[in-house]
């Protein structure tokens, strides 16, 4: 016979099996049942190659599909997170509880009117600043080589080459926690060092209005080679990252402390401090989320024991461990 304890444990688990198939019957009126993934591995949708699974990854392709998803996650209680070309980001081994919605190619659609360049938020930031180029359109040259999506580098205020997303981003439509739709224009957008105010505020970016310049075609095609070229030859593309580690340290390149610190090279299981550009920790092979926390755990100490100057990761921790 089963005791008291026994039986509240089975009663709680039938009620969590019960909203789980009412969550998914739910979310498969909102989307297609084929942009609804299960426990899907979050290795294969993040630049660093590792993570564990999702319980549910959607795969929004309007606006109107990120309101009435996020619609049934409140009803439900769902936890949302959001990701965009699954660059900059660490998920954990255990991978992430609840829904990841997902902003691909399904919402990257660009396009321009006059100066003004729109893409949603699912663009990568390459395929942006190629379409910019081809309209004679200049200032956004510098993202060729940042490796995410638009949403994501307006989320991080990402930047590259003395250029970065606060300025040139002129507006960006959201979806807000009650699924209304918000348009945040100059000040609202509260961007700072690698912040925005989409990491405060909940609201998930869906599309995003960049005001460029008008420029000489020839000249922009220059400047997208070389830093095309800057990047191939100085960072390790070759090998799955999720980007820069570690922010920029005041006064300081985190690249040239890790080096001088004698750390490139250095490993922990199948992560690799880069032996091309020590800013870079990579997916030598194999490694886990928890080779990459001890890596930047024992490169953060070295660090600070040699120089006197901490380092904070770059990079968004997601998940869990």
């Amino acid at each position: 016979m089963r005791s008291l304890k026994e039986w509240i444990y089975l009663a709680k688990n039938e009620m969590l099996v019960s909203r789980d198939v009412d969550f998914a019957a739910e979310l498969k009126k909102a989307i297609p049942p084929e942009r609804l993934l299960v426990n899907e591995a979050m290795s294969k949708h993040t630049t660093f190659r590792i993570g564990g699974p999702a319980d549910y990854l959607a795969l929004p392709a309007s606006v109107q599909e990120v309101a009435a998803i996020l619609h049934i996650t409140k009803q439900f209680a769902i936890p949302v997170t959001v990701l965009g070309n699954g660059s900059n980001v660490l998920v954990l081994d255990r991978g992430i509880r609840g829904l990841v919605l997902k902003f691909g190619p399904e919402m990257g659609c660009i396009r321009h009117d006059g100066h003004i360049v729109v893409a949603g938020a699912g663009a990568l930031l390459a395929e942006v600043s190629k379409y910019a180029a081809q309209q004679d359109l200049t200032g956004f040259e510098f993202a060729i080589g940042i490796p995410g999506s638009i949403g994501g580098a307006v989320f991080m205020n990402a930047g590259a080459y003395e250029g970065e997303m606060s300025q040139v981003v002129q507006a960006v439509t959201a979806v807000c926690a009650g699924g209304e739709l918000k348009r945040f224009v100059g000040e609202e957008l509260k961007f700072g060092y690698r912040h925005s105010v989409f990491q405060e505020n909940g609201c998930l970016i869906c599309e995003v209005e960049l005001a460029l310049l008008n420029g000489v075609n020839n000249l922009i095609r220059v400047r997208l080679d070389d830093y095309t070229t800057k990047r191939q030859t100085k960072q390790p593309i070759e090998m799955p990252s999720a980007g820069s580690t570690f922010k920029r340290p005041t006064g300081h390149f985190a690249g040239t402390l890790i080096e001088k610190a004698g750390l490139k090279g250095t490993s922990v299981g199948g992560a690799q401090v880069s032996t091309k550009h020590a800013g870079f920790i990579i997916n030598a092979g194999g490694a886990t989320a928890q080779d990459v926390l001890a890596l930047i755990s024992k490169v953060q100490d070295s660090v600070h024991k040699q120089f006197g100057v901490s380092l904070h990761p770059e990079v968004r921790i997601l998940g869990e461990a």
